[in-house]
């Protein structure tokens, strides 16, 4: 697991080395946005020191949903695409697996959603304009934000459980979006699942972990990024999704590379970081419409 989310890492950071240090971004480590079982759960914050365009994109650091810390500023590179146009960035941790669930995991990211949305202007981004992604596992937590949002409980008595938890732009890389096929038993389920323990799920909260089985028409925009030759995430899950988005009446679109399988090869990875950040350029630089405000 802790392998898959390194080349997660890697995979993202492809593309994005040319003109490091040419930009000044401002690193806020280990923003405190939770707790469980009394240990905190932080995210890192890289803000463009000038010219910020105003908007946050939320980058979910998964992988078999294993939630790694490092410096933040080794992977302030990874997020260059981003920052250079400036977005800030939100390099959010979950609750890590094996002792945390997937369906901890969601919960945990929708409450980094809410946090960052409540405290909005201490980031110095608008509350109407944040996106999200990630690859594999988190490429899933990103869409089950995108199509999983709420507007928040009025009657919490936790004042984060008030604010929204949906984002305006989703970008998931060789996302898993159906649960139900990855659980013991289903006759979809491939051998490598065995050694991700978070998929020791049952049917029912499988169902609810599921993106493809959560699309209505109110889900964010959303790009997809597959490789045809990935033997470990079916490029299914995406085209399924993708169907499922588009009778839904949600943008979204679906990059195949025919080369590349689980981890994409340096040239696709370099084109996908160039996609990415033009998705989020697209959708969250603009003035947000009435549609995708939120409280």
């Amino acid at each position: 697991m802790k392998r898959l989310l390194i080349l997660c890492l890697g995979v993202l950071t492809l593309g994005s080395t040319t003109a490091f240090g040419q930009i000044a971004v401002e690193i806020k480590p280990d923003i405190v946005y939770g707790h469980k079982d009394g240990l905190a759960m932080t995210f890192d914050v890289f803000q463009p020191k000038t010219d910020s365009n105003g908007a946050g994109v939320l980058f979910m650091v998964s992988g078999g949903w294993y939630s790694a810390w490092r410096p933040p500023e080794q992977m302030q590179i990874m997020f260059l695409p981003l920052t250079q146009r400036g977005f800030t960035v939100f390099a959010v941790r979950h609750g890590s697996s094996p002792k945390y669930g997937i369906v901890d995991a969601v919960s945990d990211v929708r409450r980094a959603v809410r946090t960052i949305r409540m405290r909005a202007e201490e980031f110095g981004v608008d509350p109407n304009r944040l996106g999200v992604y990630g690859m594999s596992a988190g490429g899933h937590l990103s869409l089950m934000l995108g199509t999983g949002g709420d507007d928040g409980d009025p009657n919490a008595k936790d004042p984060v459980d008030k604010v929204s938890s949906r984002v305006q732009a989703v970008v998931a890389y060789v996302a898993p979006t159906d649960l139900t096929i990855a659980v013991r038993g289903a006759p979809e389920r491939l051998p490598a699942y065995d050694r991700f323990p978070a998929l020791d799920l049952d049917l029912a909260a499988a169902k609810t972990m599921s993106p493809l089985l959560l699309t209505t028409s109110d889900d964010a925009p959303t790009l997809l990024i597959a490789g045809v030759k990935d033997d470990l995430v079916p490029i299914a899950h995406s085209r399924r999704i993708q169907e499922a988005l588009q009778k839904a009446g949600v943008t979204v679109e679906l990059i195949e590379y025919p080369e590349s399988g689980h981890g994409l090869v340096p040239q696709d990875a370099a084109k996908a970081s160039q996609a990415t950040a033009d998705w989020f350029e697209k959708h969250l630089t603009k003035s947000a419409s009435p549609k995708s405000e939120t409280k």
